[in-house]
């Protein structure tokens, strides 16, 4: 059985006194331990899709389950527990808290989100920043890091409670080509030892060269013969 299942996916917005149509009849299965990419032009739906997988927003019509749970008609405290238990995300802008270190920043889900008991929160906290080479630096406060430091502090924290998907809307567009190269290597890596399913959003050729299945959405809904090139990732 696959990890996601979206199922006739569609989503409208109001905005203003005109209905937009955001994804439209979208069905899609992603299987546990692959990395996948959804490709597409600004306004596609990429984040939509994103959100809804990721029970920050609920479809108009049809079906989500993640790990076999029908999460679409979770209520809000549900849908809260449920994105602690299971999920991760990895944002474009970071969002670190900015009073908080490095290691609070990573450590903040294991209190809040998904607590755990001090012990083993310090354990994880740095099992996770010493495989984003990030313990050196696990007492800086955001305003001083770079941004490929805040990136790899940002795919700690998605990691920290070990979720069975992290969910990344264009995490590599602030990143030089090398810090980009070596986010994309980390996420790979954890993919091969955690068996984590990673999903993207992205315009962002580096990682759809390195994903495992490739599928791009125009206006809505998913297009059915993609032609990206891209070494030993499936095209749908």
């Amino acid at each position: 059985m696959s990890l996601i299942e979206l199922s006739g996916i569609s989503k409208t917005y109001l905005v203003g006194q005109v209905w937009q149509q955001a994804l439209d009849q979208v069905s899609v299965n992603i299987e546990e331990g692959t990395l996948t990419t959804f490709v597409g032009p600004s306004g596609s739906g990429k984040t939509t899709l994103l959100n809804i997988i990721g029970c920050m927003d609920k479809p108009t019509k049809g079906e989500v389950r993640v790990d076999g749970e029908r999460v679409d008609t979770l209520g809000r405290r549900q849908a809260a527990a449920f994105r602690g238990r299971h999920l991760g995300f990895i944002f474009q802008s970071f969002n670190l808290i900015p009073v908080l270190s490095a290691y609070e920043n990573v450590e903040y889900p294991l209190v809040m989100i998904a607590p755990a008991p001090a012990a083993e929160r310090r354990e994880r906290v740095r099992r996770v920043l010493e495989a984003v080479d990030m313990w050196e630096q696990r007492d800086k406060m955001p305003d001083q890091l770079s941004g490929g430091q805040k990136q790899r502090a940002a795919v700690a924290r998605a990691l920290v409670t070990e979720p069975r998907v992290v969910l990344a809307d264009e995490p590599t567009a602030n990143l030089d080509q090398a810090t980009a190269q070596r986010i994309i290597g980390l996420m790979r890596r954890m993919r091969d030892e955690f068996g984590t399913t990673f999903v993207f959003s992205t315009h962002d050729p580096r990682i759809v060269e390195q994903a495992d299945v490739i599928r791009a959405i125009e206006d809505g809904r998913l297009v059915e013969d993609s032609t990206f090139s891209s070494a030993g990732a499936s095209h749908v």
